[in-house]
């Protein structure tokens, strides 16, 4: 007992079940929270205390005892398990007076011992005291209703798991009614058959405590989300994921410590690696603010203001695709504050006229002309969607009329072919004559083209023998007269002067030079 006094446990407001594993205990808060709201529920892990693997469930007020004391102790079943709910403040109660008593009659035998009186005389007289206290705290009954009480545990049968369930749900019209019958003095008993038929308490199983208990489970259920890029098929990206998780912070009949455990359960790793380190009693602010600052957006507002401002409708989309584009990027502007909430529609109005393509649709629409009191993006929606199913029926109308034509348009050129046989055989005949013709020009072209370029090639041939005939009388050395190499002269060298080469060489150039004349000379006379 010590133990729930170090861990700060309201006792009369608690209960105590026994087992129950950590992935089944939002499941035992869910049907707790049918009686009012969770505190915190403390799992107690002591296997030198009498309550070692059991659970202890802290109601924020005692009004919730109201409705769940009366059905004390109640087994609840989810799924295959069974576990057994107890008041805390009993079994408290049981194991503290069992211990005081003890002590308390140890030390009677030891003053009874002492004092030399029998045993049983000193515990009548404490008897007789205790007695005379509770008559004063507990008025006795009055005789109508001992005997009445009397009368229906005698006739109460055996309480069935439906008729569990049915007081579970009404638990105040059972004690209302019995209250009533009592007080007025009525002498008639009536039994729980009677005051919860067993039709009725089917319906309560089988369409309220079931129906109520499926709901509460998933009705806050948050998709699965893990920070790995490109995300998997059964996971979200954080912005989807950050949308559920703005809806359970919103809700007032979520506590604390279960929008806590949401947000636990729907994380994997990676980001179940960035909040592990953290307390589990923590509030949920704490665990988005870490998440916000590994995977929310970076960007300020005015920089997503910019990024709305460059957005626009890509080749092939529809006009009201292109909306919802921008309105969504806008709604990241207004959350970072690049945008006043007040203004949203008129940005958004703006933004479409000036980044939409299709020019007949906003004139046919006159939203330019709505800037002053533009719509709401829903309304903006409607609009373009209706205009668009409009435009989409118009084209089909006109592909089935303009279809139609063309095959009367290709029956009738059938007909006007086989009636113009004649005509296409005479052009026939022209066409034949005309390549005739072409031919005959062709070649005349091309005789008179052979008699004008005959004098102007031997011309060409006569400049080639003359110039081949035209020999330089005298040779050129071929060196450097600076370092005596071939290949460049003076001007160009930038070489060490090399006198004796250039002599050498200069030498070899005069010996060839008559030589060279005098064949030269030769070849001349012979042409």
């Amino acid at each position: 007992m010590d133990l729930l006094e170090s861990l700060g446990v309201k006792i009369p407001n608690a209960v105590l079940l026994r087992g129950v594993p950590a992935y089944e205990v939002e499941e035992v808060e869910d049907f707790l929270l049918q009686y009012g709201a969770i505190e915190r529920s403390v799992p107690i892990n002591s296997p030198g205390s009498e309550f070692n693997n059991m659970l202890v469930v802290e109601f924020k007020t005692g009004s919730a005892f109201d409705l769940l004391g009366p059905i004390l102790p109640y087994t609840f079943k989810p799924l295959d398990n069974e576990y057994h709910i107890k008041s805390l403040s009993k079994i408290y109660a049981a194991t503290v007076g069992c211990t005081k008593t003890k002590t308390y009659l140890a030390d009677l035998k030891q003053v009874a011992k002492l004092s030399g009186r029998d045993f049983a005389e000193v515990l009548q007289e404490l008897m007789t005291q205790i007695n005379g206290a509770v008559s004063e705290l507990r008025p006795g009954k009055p005789e109508g209703l001992k005997q009445e009480c009397a009368a229906a545990s005698e006739h109460k049968p055996a309480a069935t798991p439906e008729q569990q369930a049915h007081n579970m749900a009404i638990p105040v019209t059972v004690s209302a009614a019995q209250h009533s019958t009592a007080t007025e003095g009525h002498s008639i008993s009536m039994s729980a058959a009677e005051l919860n038929p067993p039709e009725v308490q089917r319906y309560v199983v089988e369409h309220i405590v079931k129906s109520e208990d499926v709901n509460i489970r998933s009705s806050h259920r948050l998709r699965m989300f893990s920070g790995r890029l490109p995300h998997p098929q059964h996971e979200v990206d954080y912005d989807t994921w950050r949308s559920g998780v703005d809806l359970i912070l919103k809700d007032p009949a979520i506590s604390e410590l279960r929008r806590s455990r949401h947000i636990l359960d729907s994380l994997l790793p990676p980001a179940a690696d960035i909040v592990k380190h953290l307390n589990s009693d923590l509030p949920a602010e704490t665990y988005i603010q870490h998440l916000d600052s590994a995977y929310g957006i970076v960007q300020d507002g005015e920089e997503l203001y910019v990024k709305f401002m460059d957005t626009l409708q890509d080749s092939g989309e529809k006009p009201s695709g292109y909306l919802q584009r921008l309105q969504v990027a806008l709604s990241l502007a207004v959350k970072r504050g690049g945008v006043k909430q007040g203004e949203v529609n008129r940005h958004l109005l703006s933004q479409f006229c000036r980044g939409c393509w299709d020019s007949n649709l906003i004139s046919e629409l006159q939203l330019k002309q709505r800037k002053s009191n533009p719509p709401s993006f829903a309304e903006l929606l409607l609009l373009l969607r209706t205009e668009e199913d409009r435009e989409a029926s118009k084209t089909l109308r006109m592909k089935q009329h303009l279809g139609t034509s063309r095959h009367r348009v290709a029956a009738q050129a059938q007909f006007a072919v086989e009636e113009e046989k004649g005509v296409c055989a005479a052009l026939s005949t022209l066409t034949q004559q005309m390549a005739e013709i072409q031919k005959q020009l062709a070649a005349l072209t091309a005789s008179q083209s052979h008699q004008s370029c005959t004098p102007v090639l031997k011309q060409h041939q006569k400049q080639r023998t003359d110039t081949q005939g035209k020999i330089s009388p005298n040779p050129k050395p071929g060196f450097c007269f600076r370092c005596g190499e071939d290949g460049h002269i003076r001007p160009q060298c930038e070489n060490r002067p090399n006198p004796a080469l250039v002599n050498a060489k200069r030498k070899q150039f005069s010996e060839r030079k008559p030589k060279w004349q005098k064949r030269n000379s030769s070849t001349g006379h012979l042409n």
